[in-house]
């Protein structure tokens, strides 16, 4: 299967043990995520987890410019404009059961978030228990460009980045560097790109303990030993202007704010200009997503945002953005609700509401019990 998108092998180490090795081989999307790979990871990791001989799950991206740049948008569009419901419902949901699976796994994963690591990217990175990013390492949750809102469990995630960064990171898209993504919670140790090869070998030279429980300090001593002190990132160092800006409770005044932002520097300027040309749709979703996820589990939160997502991709603003974006790439997008007075907590309510043909969610087996969404 050399033209299969995810590629798996096992590595031998040097007490007899393996390394499962998942590589996502997607290149002319950036290594984007689609039904298909999320359904091969699943049905892999399962079977790494029963498997007493492997000690270390690695998920990777095949070549230097992304890990995963996200969901696989062309499919998703293309299902969307023929007016197929069902793939959405099956992409979102096997999306997130892998996400979650991730979260909960029995092993370590170390995740090599080097690259590009965008939305349905940070799904799959942000629950490994070992997130290695590097120099060149770029994430965002850039939903609001595309008439969707930070999914893959990012209600859950923003809300504990320090601060209000995490409402700032989902109404402006803004990017994170090696040092940001490690302040916010969504990476642990950064690598310099060229000591990857020596990581890797690493891995296979290690002792690893006849003991499961063991390993995951194996691996943070040996990823302690090849870690780097990450320069401080825009998002810390812009830390007071951000919580000025977006501490509202309301999100007409925290987009207000943020647009008022008095500063040349070009990454607050991209993020201006990003949350000023972004879907109202999507900033509403965003703010009264990250709301709902106060307090609530994780497991609740994915079967939260697969009604968002389902809802989104049915009469959402999701496929004009894709169109803008990357069919007819004129970056013009005709977003319906036009404004922010449009886009009312009202408005979006219906977006947390299971629709009535529904019989059983298709998440209900994770985690524990339903969180009211109301």
């Amino acid at each position: 299967m050399t033209d299969a998108p995810v590629r798996f092998e096992e590595r031998g180490t040097r007490c007899g043990q393996r390394i499962g090795v998942a590589t996502l081989d997607a290149p002319k999307t950036l290594n984007g995520l689609s039904l298909v790979m999320a359904s091969m990871l699943l049905e892999r990791l399962d079977a790494w987890a029963r498997d007493p001989g492997v000690v270390v799950v690695m998920l990777q991206g095949a070549g230097e410019k992304a890990f995963c740049a996200g969901g696989d948008l062309h499919s998703l569009y293309s299902a969307m404009k023929d007016g197929d419901t069902g793939y959405a419902s099956d992409f979102f949901a096997a999306e997130y059961r892998l996400d979650y699976t991730i979260h909960t796994y029995v092993k370590p994963v170390l995740c090599m978030g080097h690259g590009v690591v965008m939305g349905g990217g940070l799904g799959l990175m942000a629950g490994a228990s070992h997130r290695v990013v590097t120099e060149r390492s770029r994430l965002a949750f850039p939903e609001i460009t595309i008439g969707l809102y930070p999914d893959v469990a990012g209600s859950y995630l923003l809300n504990r980045v320090p601060g209000y960064g995490g409402r700032f990171l989902g109404l402006s898209g803004a990017s994170m560097d090696a040092g940001d993504a490690m302040y916010a919670g969504l990476a642990d140790v950064m690598i310099d790109s060229g000591d990857r090869q020596s990581l890797d070998a690493a891995l296979l030279d290690t002792s690893w303990s006849r003991d499961p429980r063991e390993h995951g300090g194996q691996l943070t001593a040996l990823l302690g030993g090849v870690g780097r002190e990450p320069a401080i990132g825009p998002l810390q160092r812009f830390r007071s202007i951000i919580d000025e800006a977006c501490r509202a409770d309301d999100l007409a005044t925290v987009v207000q704010s943020i647009q008022a932002i008095a500063s040349d520097d070009p990454w607050l300027k991209t993020a201006r200009q990003t949350s000023l040309a972004g879907s109202p749709g999507s900033a509403r979703l965003a703010f009264e997503a990250q709301r709902r996820a106060v307090g609530a589990s994780l497991a609740d939160v994915f079967r939260m945002e697969y009604l968002m997502s389902v809802h989104c991709a049915a009469h959402g603003d999701f496929a004009e953005g894709i169109r803008a974006l990357l069919i007819d790439k004129d970056r013009a997008p005709r977003w319906n609700p036009a404004s922010l007075a449009e886009a009312t907590a009202e408005w979006a309510r219906p977006f947390f509401e299971a629709p009535p043909t529904q019989a059983m969610h298709p998440l209900h087996d994770i985690g524990g019990t339903m969180h009211p969404t109301a």
